[in-house]
């Protein structure tokens, strides 16, 4: 049982008796029964440190109020960055928010002898698109088989399934109705591929990807704002044309060193949130590609915009059923069914709020002080 198989994986962990306590305490242990589809080998929990930011204002299509947002995190100055990104964008009336298109793929391969037979195999398969979509449909009831696209590399052919997930992030879900799709084509295909993979590595899936910035996996989301250069001198100590200036060597910076969009730290802020509020950290790989950018408007305030097109977000599934995870979630105010549009707008207000904060440091020239404040001063 759970209680001797724990047991006996501590027996194994040098100086197990002592070390223990720190990850299987009683609250640990209470999860007995709620873990067993998240991790395999359970022996504990994790305590990582957690703050709030806030109150961060956004006035989105989905998201539309005044939100607390969790962070999880080890890294000092990250919550207190995030905070005050947030605290600006309120102040000046909240940002807007739009979540732009939500897909996610799944891309089985398949290897044949020819173009020949991948000819006649592409045309069968044209053929076929409402029975594929009727095979996906019977293994879940949230998600759906939107389409089916192909991509084909000589005798190698891809394919693109592309489905609605509804409010799960639906990693699983597309994996399980992907895996019965294939089934039927291998049965009933006139022609039978040599090798077949449920996943060909051509979905972007837990990797930055150019497919991940050009497309959408997951949930493209763009967040916006324009802050009055008073505002920004009073939060920030710089002022507007100043970020705009950093803006620009910062952006000719990423497209010299050849990163995947043009962004500041992304990955910051969405890897506490979602370790916060139980997503797939890892997801933070496509997630975190995205599109900072900065103006000055005619009257010399500032613009600012970001666009995640790979947000891999849910409010059901996952971890998002953990009560630590759960209590983070209803701290922001989107716990379960009808909120992962709102969620995923929430994810892009909060990387606008840490896009905002970080140039400012930067420019202000306070960043590196910042870091030794928070890190290196308090004991």
């Amino acid at each position: 049982n759970w209680q001797s198989e724990t047991d006996r994986l501590w027996n194994t962990i040098p100086n197990g008796k002592t070390l223990r306590p720190y990850l299987l305490d009683a609250a640990s242990q209470d999860l007995e029964d709620l873990v067993d589809r998240n991790v395999e080998r359970f022996i504990g929990t994790v305590k990582i440190p957690t703050g709030i930011a806030g109150p961060l204002r956004v006035n989105g299509f989905n998201a539309n109020g005044v939100f607390l947002v969790p962070l999880a995190t080890t890294e000092a100055t990250l919550v207190a960055s995030y905070h005050r990104g947030s605290c600006l964008i309120s102040a000046c009336g909240g940002c807007s928010a739009m979540l732009l298109e939500s897909a996610l793929s799944r891309s089985p391969g398949l290897r044949f002898i020819s173009l020949a037979e991948v000819a006649v195999f592409l045309n069968w398969l044209t053929a076929r698109r409402q029975t594929l979509i009727e095979i996906a449909a019977s293994t879940t009831r949230h998600g759906r088989l939107m389409d089916v696209r192909t991509s084909v590399e000589g005798n190698h052919v891809y394919l693109d399934m592309i489905y609605s997930t509804g409010d799960a992030a639906g990693q699983n879900m597309v994996t399980i109705a992907t895996e019965a799709v294939l089934q039927y084509v291998l049965e009933h295909s006139p022609v039978k591929p040599r090798s077949a993979y449920v996943e060909a590595n051509f979905s972007g899936d837990k990797k930055a990807s150019a497919r991940c910035l050009a497309a959408v996996r997951g949930k493209r989301v763009s967040a916006e704002i324009t802050i009055p250069d008073a505002r920004v001198r009073q939060f920030l100590n710089t002022s507007a044309a100043a970020m705009v200036d950093y803006w620009y060597m910062g952006a000719m910076g990423g497209v010299m060193s050849a990163t995947l969009g043009v962004q500041g730290h992304y990955a910051n802020g969405l890897s506490a949130l979602f370790l916060a509020c139980g997503q797939d950290v890892a997801c933070v790989a496509e997630a975190a590609v995205g599109i900072t950018r900065l103006e000055l408007t005619r009257s010399g305030d500032l613009y600012a915009s970001v666009t995640l097109p790979s947000l891999v977000v849910g409010t059901v599934g996952g971890g998002t059923h953990l009560p630590s995870q759960d209590a983070c979630l209803k701290i922001i105010g989107l716990a379960g069914p009808g909120h992962a549009a709102a969620f995923a707008e929430i994810c892009a207000a909060l990387a606008l709020a840490g896009e905002l904060s970080i140039i400012g440091a930067l420019s202000a020239q306070e960043f590196t002080r910042a870091h030794q404040r928070y890190a290196r001063q308090k004991k």
